[in-house]
C-alpha cells in the first residue's frame, strides 16, 4: 500500500501518470472506499453526517462515471482502472490536505489565509486532474486542461442539482 500512495504523491507532483499505477479492481475498490471517506470528513464540516454520506457517495460515482466515460469516449477504456485510482486517489489526498483550511474557514479562525490555501489547492486539483487525462488519453496539455476544468465545472453542476443545499439554493 506504500508503493499506491508513493506513486499517488508522484502524480500530484507531475512525476509519474496513471499508467504508473496497476490496473486493479481491488484497488479501484479500495481508493473509492478512501476517497468517499476523505470527502464525507470534508462534507462533514457543513452538514449532517447522511447528507456528507451521500454527497461523498455521489461524488466517487461521478468520478468513476466520467473516467468510464471520457476513455470510451476516446477508444481507450483499457485505461479505465488507472485513470480511475489515479483521479480518486489523488483526489483524496488533495482533499486530506485541505480538511483543515475548510475546518478553519468553518470556524472563523485563519479565515484569510485557509482561503487563500484552500484556492490554492483547487488549482493544484484542477492541475492534477488535468495531468491525469493528458497521460490516459495522449492529448496536449490545453486540451486535458479544459477538459479538467469542464469535469470539476460538470461535476459542481451536478452536486449543487442532487443536493440543492450545497449551492444554497432551498
Amino acid at each position: 500500500m506504500f508503493e499506491v500512495i508513493k506513486l499517488l504523491f508522484d502524480i500530484c507532483l507531475f512525476k509519474k501518470g496513471p499508467q504508473d499505477l496497476p490496473p486493479s479492481v481491488w484497488l479501484l475498490r479500495l481508493l473509492i472506499v478512501i476517497d468517499v471517506i476523505v470527502s464525507f470528513l470534508m462534507v462533514s464540516i457543513r452538514t449532517d453526517w447522511l447528507n456528507s454520506l451521500l454527497q461523498a457517495i455521489a461524488s466517487a460515482l461521478l468520478i468513476v462515471g466520467f473516467s468510464w466515460l471520457m476513455l470510451y469516449v476516446s477508444r481507450k477504456p483499457e485505461r479505465f482502472y488507472q485513470t480511475s485510482c489515479a483521479i480518486l486517489g489523488t483526489d483524496a489526498l488533495i482533499s486530506f490536505f485541505a480538511l483543515p483550511g475548510m475546518a478553519s474557514m468553518m470556524i472563523g479562525r485563519g479565515a484569510l489565509p485557509a482561503f487563500i490555501l484552500t484556492i490554492a489547492l483547487m488549482i493544484w486539483h484542477w492541475a492534477v486532474t488535468g495531468h491525469i487525462f493528458r497521460n490516459a488519453l495522449g492529448q496536449t496539455w490545453t486540451f486535458s486542461l479544459g477538459l479538467a476544468f469542464l469535469y470539476i465545472l460538470g461535476s459542481y453542476q451536478v452536486m449543487a442539482l442532487l443536493f440543492p443545499e450545497v449551492a444554497g439554493v432551498k
